[in-house]
């Protein structure tokens, strides 16, 4: 239903990004089934870190929250 991202550059400068949806899309997530969307960020460093949240809701209609734990943002070939 919504997204929330906190994203970090490799100079501490935070953006966070809140929304409906993914990428204009509220997809219907079924079991066993792949969703997958190319999105993007604009980070003015070549590395950053970015985390955030979810919010789903279930077949019985409860809404919750599915956590991202941060990951890593790079250049290509910026890390070893």
């Amino acid at each position: 239903m919504r997204r929330h991202w906190v994203i970090t550059d490799g100079d501490g400068k935070v953006n966070e990004v809140k929304g409906d949806g993914v990428v204009g899309k509220q997809p219907h997530l079924k079991p066993e089934k792949p969703f997958s969307y190319t999105s993007s960020a604009v980070l003015a460093t070549e590395v950053g870190v970015m985390q955030g949240s979810y919010t789903l809701i279930d077949e019985a209609g409860n809404e919750f929250e599915a956590e991202i734990p941060p990951f890593r943002l790079s250049l290509p070939n910026k890390l070893h």
